[in-house]
């Protein structure tokens, strides 16, 4: 019996060993993720830096003594209080965008990394205010941005840490600046509104009499071209008429010439074409014509009698 309680002890204890190496075994096996590194110390020193995978460590000697996260990180400080060129005291907080590059150094090289960027955060963000003045400071937050990125990113390279970005996330003047920026503000857009108001007055004046001007040329033109258009038609209205006058005389006259051919072809003597002369002569001197031409084989008034009752008495 005594045989079988010792057999059972021996089992029991061989099981316990097996299980404390498998745990051992378990725990120097270590898988290091995405975008991590592990620092592997050996007797308290230096030994390695693990990446990502599968690693494995020496049992009791070996530890790993810091992770690290190799993502960008993002900081939010707290505002600071900062004073500028001209002695005025505003509330600055800034955001640092920064990424570990050398995970040993990260490990070794500061004791507290966040707080000391914080700080040194602080201290470069009060030099490059104090050189600058209040109006500065609120115009010209990108070049405080890059000189801050500039001057932290050369401070943190030798902890292995590398600043992306610095962005200034807040600025807080005293309240009687604020209030003294405001005024200022709200007098800037009373002037800009009473300067576009006159402005638009002053192109709508010049519209209206560009306006007038227009209508003006274009009334005299049309008056022009209508006094044209009465002349041409007074014109064509007087050469009408003159066309029908000598028209009207031609015929007349054709009638006469046609009239005396007539009697003249019936064998009618002088006397009485001459007296048909006289008479187309008179129904000419009807008309508007202020001379008549008397035709010269004409003798006289008597004459013209005398021919005349020689033709009656026939």
């Amino acid at each position: 019996m005594f045989l079988l309680a010792g057999s059972e002890v021996a089992v029991t204890s061989i099981i316990v060993v097996i299980v404390i190496l498998i745990v051992i075994l378990a725990s120097c096996i270590k898988i290091v993720p995405q975008a991590n590194a592990y620092i592997l110390e050996r007797l308290g020193g230096y030994q390695d830096t693990w990446h990502v995978g599968m690693h494995f460590k020496v049992p009791i000697i070996d530890k790993v003594a810091k992770r690290v996260v190799l993502k960008e990180q993002v900081i939010d400080f707290a505002p600071q209080p900062v004073i500028t060129k001209d002695n005025v005291t505003m509330r600055i907080d800034t955001v640092v965008f920064f990424q570990i590059t050398d995970p040993k150094l990260f490990t070794y090289g500061v004791e507290n990394p966040i707080m000391a960027i914080e700080n040194l955060t602080a201290t470069t963000l009060r030099n490059i205010i104090g050189e600058l003045e209040l109006d500065q400071t609120l115009t010209s937050r990108e070049i405080i941005n890059t000189k801050m990125r500039a001057s932290l990113d050369i401070a943190t390279d030798p902890w292995g840490i590398k600043v992306n970005r610095v962005e200034l996330k807040n600025i807080i003047p005293p309240a009687a600046i604020q209030d003294a920026m405001e005024k200022q503000m709200k007098a800037e857009r009373e002037k800009r509104e009473a300067v576009t108001i006159a402005e638009g007055e002053r192109q709508s004046a010049i519209l209206v009499a560009e306006g007038k001007k227009e209508s003006a040329i274009l009334n005299a033109q049309a008056e022009r071209e209508a006094a044209i258009l009465r002349a041409d038609a007074q014109k064509q209205k007087m050469i009408l008429e003159a066309e029908g006058q000598a028209e009207a005389i031609l015929k007349v006259q054709q009638a006469s010439a046609d009239g005396i051919k007539m009697i003249k072809d019936a064998g009618a003597d002088n006397a009485v074409l001459q007296l048909k002369s006289l008479e187309a002569l008179g129904k000419v001197a009807d008309g508007q014509s202020t001379k008549i031409i008397i035709p010269s084989n004409l003798q006289g008034i008597a004459g013209l009698a005398t021919t005349f009752a020689e033709v009656v008495k026939n």
